[in-house]
């Protein structure tokens, strides 16, 4: 099934880049739970896919797997025409090439917003003076440059997830996941962070993948696959 594509500002377009995701024949269980069955599917270059499904459908479990969270039991995932590592090696894979966006936005609560965005930096040896101007910069883009000081207890839950959108992009990823981003968020909060997601796949050019039940999400992907468990339909 597809779905329309995400566009850029007006005038604005779309820039270049991101990587090629190949998930081949993976199956994934947890004890007697089946989470994955088999599945296959190619995600181009720049591409917003969303995988839609129900909870327990497997969605999760499969973005864990392209993320090296996890690994799969059988199958193989790679991604910009390389195997992922595994999670023991695979760190440097995921400050490198992938972002994260989680449904809770696991902002750390002792630390400021602008504190929280330069967390990933601070393993790549990014100097202090660059850290702040770059957090500074992604809180800006998100319309948070007003609450850089703010800690996460003093935000809403919209903000809260917008700050986890910068801190996602924090390395420049070319592929970026989330996970139910708008899972905990009402309507209008889930749709400013929808179109922010959208918007920030094609201003950066990078590769997009959301996994969501919210039925708002398929409208603004550029093609849509449903999972159901474990099964893509």
């Amino acid at each position: 099934m597809s779905a329309p594509a995400a566009h850029a500002g007006a005038g604005e377009a779309p820039a270049s880049g991101g990587v090629t995701v190949v998930v081949e024949n993976v199956a994934k269980r947890y004890g007697a739970v089946v989470a994955l069955r088999g599945v296959s599917f190619t995600v181009a270059e720049g591409e917003f896919l969303a995988i839609r499904g129900p909870s327990g459908a497997g969605k999760s479990t499969l973005l864990n797997l392209i993320g090296t969270l996890d690994r799969p039991d059988s199958g193989t995932i790679s991604v910009g025409g390389k195997p992922v590592p595994s999670p023991r090696e695979a760190v440097a894979y995921r400050r490198r090439l992938v972002g994260f966006v989680f449904q809770d936005h696991l902002l750390l609560p002792y630390l400021t917003a602008q504190s929280n965005v330069e967390t990933p930096l601070l393993a790549t040896g990014v100097e202090r003076h660059e850290r702040g101007r770059r957090s500074r910069e992604l809180l800006a883009e998100v319309g948070l440059l007003d609450r850089v000081r703010h800690l996460p207890a003093e935000l809403s839950a919209g903000e809260r997830q917008r700050v986890a959108i910068a801190r996602a992009l924090a390395n420049a990823p070319q592929l970026l996941l989330a996970d139910e981003p708008t899972g905990a968020l009402d309507s209008v909060a889930g749709d400013r962070v929808l179109g922010l997601l959208a918007r920030t796949r094609d201003r950066h050019g990078m590769t997009l993948i959301i996994a969501s039940h919210d039925p708002a999400v398929p409208a603004r992907a550029d093609r849509v696959v449903d999972l159901v468990d474990g099964l893509l339909g």
